[in-house]
């Protein structure tokens, strides 16, 4: 038999657990790169002081269900930067309106380290770098921006007369 946790997504005190546990299978030697040694969540926290996280290529892979995203939110994750993204993790951050995914037109994780000191311009696509003072192009979100401002897809959908 499997271990496994259960928490309602639906329930206020049993999902802010989740925030806890985000990000919790990163070996800690490679956590807060590139120095490590990093937790995301420190002690029994369930809000990381990281609002914006870098990833590398195919970020969410293996992470089928809406939890993955959905624990990134509830740690404090506004906005995930990425080479790319495992398609069903993508969807599930853009359907549930659990986080920002946006795709870097270079590889970030190489020139941003933790603590540095970031802002996203949503309207200019781009990401600052106030600690090295770097600007970095970030793909425009295109068609998901709308369902984002909606704040889900079923919220989307609603707003725009799809369903009722």
């Amino acid at each position: 038999p499997a271990e496994h946790l259960v928490y309602s997504l639906n329930d206020p005190k049993e999902s802010q657990l989740y925030g806890r546990y985000a990000l919790s299978g990163v070996p800690l030697s490679e956590a807060g790169l590139p120095g490590g040694n990093i937790p995301f969540i420190k002690g029994e926290e369930t809000v990381s002081e990281y609002s914006i996280v870098i990833g590398g290529s195919n970020f969410g892979c293996g992470s089928s269900r809406e939890h993955a995203p959905f624990a990134l939110m509830k740690a404090g994750v506004k906005a995930v930067i990425a080479e790319s993204y495992a398609r069903i993790y993508y969807r599930n951050s853009v359907d549930g309106g659990f986080l920002i995914p946006y795709e870097a037109k270079e590889k970030l994780s190489d020139a941003i380290s933790t603590n540095d000191e970031l802002e996203i311009k949503l309207d200019e696509n781009k990401l600052i770098n106030h600690t090295t003072k770097k600007e970095y192009p970030l793909n425009p979100l295109g068609d998901i921006l709308p369902i984002l401002e909606a704040g889900n897809l079923f919220e989307y959908a609603r707003k725009s007369g799809m369903i009722v």
